[in-house]
């Protein structure tokens, strides 16, 4: 597992789902996929951050390190970067 320095969080990537309730399959070519993931790690810079460990948050879309262990794919992201939790 990465344990984040400073001020940065590791988030997992949150996978999006390629199909509707009814069952219909959506192509990823016409869809924007949102830029959201689970909250795995904080550093210690991240004082008083509103967020914990297993949240969902929302990120800035092209921000962060991406990093792949053991077959999971995480991102290491600065604290600032993220914009809201998922309720």
């Amino acid at each position: 597992m990465l344990k984040p320095l400073h001020d940065n969080v590791v988030l997992k990537k949150e996978e999006v789902e390629n199909k509707t309730a009814s069952g219909i399959i959506l192509t990823s070519e016409n869809k924007n996929k949102p830029s959201i993931g689970v909250v795995e790690a904080i550093g210690e810079g991240c004082k008083d951050a509103g967020y914990q460990v297993g949240d969902k948050v929302v990120y800035k879309e092209y921000s962060g390190t991406r990093v792949t262990m053991e077959e999971e794919e995480y991102i290491v992201i600065a604290d600032e970067d993220i914009l809201a939790v998922v309720a």
